[in-house]
């Protein structure tokens, strides 16, 4: 299940957070052969994170790797599809993105969800880590692999949740000159 929540922080909260990105330089960081560019994540907004999604899920959640994250026109705009199958050694159960900074394109975008031409939607249970990262290597930039399924729109102070086991991508893959800055969270249950 996919749950998009609109208005997530509240303005005063919301007006820190973006406050915290100003303050601080965004970090090239390679992992991999990908760039991406990051600031850490802060513990207090973790656990935040956490008892917040606890309660939307009524499950416990912990978070396994948390992070903001910025691409630009130019900057990290490769589409890098792909499904979230390990994470510091860990399955998580799903992944989140949280929209920061303000829409700054008029047509559609935001976070797509794929069809693989052989998989399907999710990454089959059964897939091994090597599998997976030859199709990651050979179809995450190659569109004739994949069917667009659904782009979920980008507004500014929405979270958007679903199973890591998803494709999906940034839509489309080049963001706008001044950035789109996010909130990324993996997480499991517990």
């Amino acid at each position: 299940m996919i749950y998009i929540k609109d208005n997530f922080l509240d303005r005063e909260f919301f007006e820190q957070l973006e406050l915290y990105l100003k303050s601080n330089e965004w970090e090239e960081k390679v992992v991999g052969e990908k760039e991406f560019y990051i600031q850490s994540s802060l513990k207090d907004f973790d656990e935040y994170m956490e008892n917040k999604l606890s309660i939307i899920e009524q499950k416990d959640v912990k978070n396994i790797l948390s992070f903001f994250r910025k691409s630009t026109d130019e900057l990290d705009n490769s589409w890098r599809i792909h499904s979230d199958l390990n994470i510091k050694g860990e399955k998580p159960d799903r992944a989140l993105v949280y929209y920061i900074s303000p829409r700054e394109k008029e047509d559609l975008h935001g976070t797509a969800l794929w069809e693989h031409v052989r998989y399907g939607d999710t990454i089959p249970p059964t897939i091994t880590n090597d599998e997976y990262d030859e199709m990651i290597k050979v179809d995450a930039e190659n569109l004739d692999m994949w069917r667009l399924s659904s782009v979920i729109g980008y507004k500014q102070n929405r979270l958007i949740s679903y199973p890591s086991a998803y494709f999906h991508s940034k839509y489309p893959n080049k963001s706008w000159k001044q950035g789109r800055e996010i909130f990324v969270m993996f997480y499991k249950y517990i």
